[in-house]
């Protein structure tokens, strides 16, 4: 009987365990997942964004912040978790010229329910990129 008993707890505890570990590995795979999606989007779409005319013109770079804007957002939203995630998208400081930008992904995660308290968790992912050429 005390073994029958010991068992149960083994049990028990081990699908106490496999479900904490599943709730972290969804948290950190979601996190570095729109880490490199971030970061991959924010440089491709500085380069999108570079106003070709005024190079030729003066030599120095400079991005349209309007043209980043829409790209940004169109590739983040193409290579993203495919509507799973609930995404804000904040740019704090988008400079011309020099190219600066620097933007905030904030996901908030699937609300769990522990011992009936929900719980969310809020993913911050923050990029500053310089895009920098030479003469």
């Amino acid at each position: 009987m005390k073994w029958s008993f010991a068992s149960a707890g083994l049990i028990i505890m081990g699908l106490f365990g496999l479900l904490v570990i599943i709730l972290f590995n969804e948290i950190t795979v979601s996190n570095e997942q729109d880490y490199y999606n971030l970061k991959t989007a924010t440089e491709a779409s500085m380069i999108d964004a570079v106003d070709v005319a005024y190079y030729r013109l003066t030599g120095d770079v400079k991005i349209n912040k309007e043209k980043f804007v829409e790209n940004f957002t169109r590739r983040f939203t193409e290579n993203s978790t495919f509507g799973e995630g609930n995404y804000s998208i904040v740019f704090y400081d988008i400079m011309e010229s020099p190219p600066k930008v620097s933007l905030r992904i904030i996901d908030n995660t699937n609300t769990y329910n522990i011992y009936n308290i929900e719980t969310d968790a809020q993913i911050v992912n923050e990029i500053t990129a310089i895009l920098d050429g030479y003469k």
